[in-house]
């Protein structure tokens, strides 16, 4: 199997940095609180990492949660903590998006809620879309095989590179 870097730290926080400034051109006319929905370890350190650029540019209160669910069999959806969602804007954040079956099961637990918008982002979108789900900031699309994996590799909850492993090379 070979292993090519596809992105570095540097160009990683590059792409994050860049979907924070087009998040903030798109909710400057709001200045109410934003939910960043991780998605289970890396989107979550993602969430994280990205809450630090938007300060930069948005006054408003940016809360973090974290949204678990088996991503086989994505029965049972749980967030970190509860949360009114009414009249919110949500950003649901995960490392890769390939079928998109993570992020339409993400938005399980905002169903019972009227949110303003939600949105989708991902550092890799992976374009094998199965479900309706089509992120709406992608730092990298790539065109990849079903073989194909690639892996956002996260560090001290920083983004420290992104890894394409192909199978047979």
């Amino acid at each position: 199997m070979a292993k090519d870097s596809i992105l570095s730290k540097s160009s990683a926080r590059e792409k994050l940095h860049r979907m924070a400034l087009q998040i903030a051109e798109n909710l400057s006319d709001e200045n109410q609180q934003l939910i960043l929905i991780g998605v289970a370890q890396n989107g979550t350190a993602m969430a994280h990492q990205l809450k630090g650029f938007l300060k930069q540019y948005i006054d408003s209160d940016i809360q973090i949660l974290t949204v678990s669910l088996d991503k086989i069999n994505p029965d049972e959806v749980t967030l970190s903590a509860s949360q009114d969602f009414n009249d919110k804007s949500v950003i649901i954040i995960d490392d890769v998006s390939n079928s998109g079956k993570t992020l339409l099961y993400a938005t399980k637990p905002l169903l019972a809620y009227r949110p303003r918008r939600i949105q989708t982002l991902v550092m890799i979108e992976r374009m094998h879309r199965q479900f309706p789900i089509k992120p709406d900031y992608i730092g990298l699309s790539l065109a990849t095989t079903g073989e194909d994996h690639i892996r956002v590799e996260i560090q001290d909850g920083e983004i420290t590179g992104v890894i394409f492993d192909t199978i047979g090379k």
